[in-house]
């Protein structure tokens, strides 16, 4: 689809999705560099002003994650990197990158996580150590990393005491600084778990609003895999469910009764903390981006 020939609806011709339109609004996604540079446009296929993650995995080339940002921002994308703490050898490699993000790109935002390492590469373990540095002091957003399902990196013998100790820590940390602060979750197949979840922060005083991970369609196969890669937990028994029966074993998976179960929860509890949906597009962003626009995601994140 050509830049020329996309036209985004307007108000008044835009589809009826019920609750589902407004809890889409402001959707971010993530992309890699090399999956990025498949893309010849980014606004032929997103929403102005879409806010886009750059997931850094290990072995990345900081030229090509600046390259990338870049190229976003030229385009004009909010554009919010990872910063995986495992892969970051040293505070002065993080404030090289810090550094050339702001110089090269205008970057101002980040994610700050771990990462999937189970090694880490240099000094760092997990984000608190990066925040703890103070060189995210002039960025004016800051996200962190949320699991509705638990982590069996940080909580090894299951639960979520490890967890919850971090989202209290960085909480605290949200309370004293001037950047707006938020968690962005791993993905998850079911809405129950997640509401339980996003409740049972509130409840024990955490109130960072939540932007809740979601995959992209994609082959149900795929996403079993990066499912069970990323430690996706009892959620991704609605995977192994749909892949129980013959007459949807072939066909693509859509995030369609996940993002409508949130929704309509969100329509009835407005105070509820999620305020908005992060995809990650397992199956291509083009068909991710396309799904989200159809089905009434046509607003830009609040920046």
């Amino acid at each position: 689809m050509s830049l020329l020939s996309f036209k985004r609806p307007s108000p008044t011709t835009r589809p009826a999705h019920g609750a589902m339109a407004p809890f889409l609004d402001g959707f971010s996604i993530e992309v890699m560099p090399r999956t990025a540079a498949k893309i010849d446009d980014f606004r032929a296929i997103l929403p102005e002003g879409t806010r886009v993650y750059i997931a850094h995995i290990d072995g990345t080339p900081i030229d090509d994650m600046v390259a990338t940002a870049r190229r976003l921002a030229d385009q004009g994308f909010p554009v919010m990197p990872h910063f995986p703490a495992r892969v970051i050898p040293d505070r002065a490699t993080l404030a090289d990158w810090i550094a050339r993000y702001r110089g090269e790109a205008g970057v101002d935002r980040a994610l700050v996580l771990a990462g999937g390492l189970a090694t880490p590469n240099g000094d760092f373990t997990d984000s608190m150590q990066l925040l703890e540095t103070g060189l995210f002091g002039d960025f004016t957003r800051i996200h962190v990393a949320g699991h509705p399902e638990g982590n069996r990196d940080i909580d090894p013998s299951g639960g979520a005491d490890n967890v919850s100790a971090a989202l209290r820590w960085k909480q605290r940390f949200s309370d004293t600084t001037d950047a707006r602060m938020a968690i962005a979750t791993q993905f998850c197949f079911d809405a129950a778990p997640v509401i339980e979840w996003a409740d049972s922060l509130r409840a024990g005083g955490i109130d960072l609003p939540i932007h809740i991970g979601v995959a992209g369609p994609a082959k149900l196969q795929t996403l079993i895999k990066f499912a069970i890669a990323c430690g996706v937990g009892p959620s991704l028994s609605v995977l192994q469910k749909r892949a129980m029966d013959v007459t949807k074993l072939l066909l693509p998976y859509e995030p369609t009764d996940v993002v409508a179960a949130l929704a309509a929860h969100k329509a009835q509890h407005p105070e509820f903390n999620i305020e908005s949906v992060h995809f990650f597009p397992l199956g291509g962003i083009t068909a991710t981006a396309d799904w989200a626009r159809d089905h009434g995601g046509q607003r830009a994140a609040a920046r």
